[in-house]
């Protein structure tokens, strides 16, 4: 493994020593992350009746709806509200945009991210959800059909190897997928690859910053496993995006408001566990519960830092 520039051996040593650690722990990514998320929500493999259970706890249909039941990540619909501020505070209205998100998984976050970036006024006019496991994109593409999304594309690729060209894409975003890339910085580089000289980076980092020298629980490894969570150091994040060109780098600590977030989050499922459990299966609510539990319990300790970052490509 070659040797990282600017810093110490002994530095580039340990972390290298640590990333060969984890990613050995799991060889197999797309199985890996598909039993996962299959374990997680199996029921999204079967959209269709999903939909109709969703539709009859929300009472309404389409996208609002849904109220994020299609993309249940530890931030939800207000993470990817964060990014589209993040895009519009930096952008500004009135632009038109071809974007992509790295690690789309089922597609929920883009639909929503795609949808409240039209109503503050960026225009959307190509969009590509960029997922290494077939089902997920599969799945993803029956919900944008049934949706009646023309604009959208599902990619079944490495978040590392998107099939687009160079300079293509005005905006690359990954809502929370950070931890399930084994190699961060070859993400960061790849999102480089693809933006247009003036684009944009905005990346939410729910449970995969860590401050300095500091591990998660075991009590969060159990219910986040390692092979399928990987986490980074906060001076890592920051040298990775800078070796991948990226400049103008904004980091924006969410702790406090991730914490109320979460809180408020889990009110909902307690309340509605009942709903939830019709929607997803008992199994997989009270492992909803207990993912947001967890990560929740490592911000109040310090150990996770739930980030917001903004860099651009110069």
């Amino acid at each position: 493994m070659s040797t990282e520039p600017g810093a110490p051996a002994g530095t580039r040593d340990a972390r290298e020593t640590r990333s060969t650690r984890e990613t050995q722990g799991a060889p197999d990514q797309t199985g890996v992350q598909y039993r996962y998320h299959r374990d997680l929500f199996p029921a999204l493999h079967d959209w269709e009746n999903t939909e109709r259970a969703i539709v009859e706890f929300t009472g309404e249909q389409g996208p609002d709806g849904l109220l994020g039941l299609d993309q249940m990540g530890h931030f939800g619909p207000q993470g990817c509200d964060a990014v589209v501020g993040a895009v519009v505070a930096r952008l500004g209205p009135g632009r038109a945009v071809d974007l992509c998100e790295l690690g789309s998984g089922f597609g929920g976050a883009l639909r929503y991210t795609v949808d409240r970036l039209a109503a503050a006024g960026v225009e959307v006019r190509r969009s590509y959800g960029v997922d290494l496991v077939a089902e997920h994109c599969e799945v993803s593409a029956r919900i944008s059909r049934a949706q009646g999304r023309t604009t959208m594309t599902e990619l079944c690729a490495s978040a590392t190897a998107v099939p687009l060209p160079a300079a293509s894409l005005d905006l690359v975003l990954v809502t929370g997928s950070m931890p399930h890339f084994p190699d961060p910085g070859a993400v960061l580089r790849e999102a480089a690859r693809l933006l247009r000289p003036g684009g944009l980076l905005v990346l939410t980092e729910e449970v995969s910053l860590t401050p300095d020298g500091e591990e998660p629980s075991e009590a969060f490894r159990a219910i986040h496993p390692r092979g399928v969570f990987f986490t980074t150091s906060l001076t890592d994040r920051t040298d990775q995006l800078a070796r991948a060109g990226f400049g103008d780098v904004e980091r924006k600590d969410l702790t406090d408001w991730a914490v109320a977030l979460l809180a408020d989050r889990l009110k909902v499922v307690r309340i509605f566990r009942g709903s939830v459990a019709n929607i997803y299966g008992g199994a997989s609510a009270d492992l909803i519960r207990d993912t947001l539990t967890a990560a929740r319990e490592e911000y109040l300790a310090g150990r996770l830092l739930p980030t917001l970052f903004v860099a651009g490509k110069p």
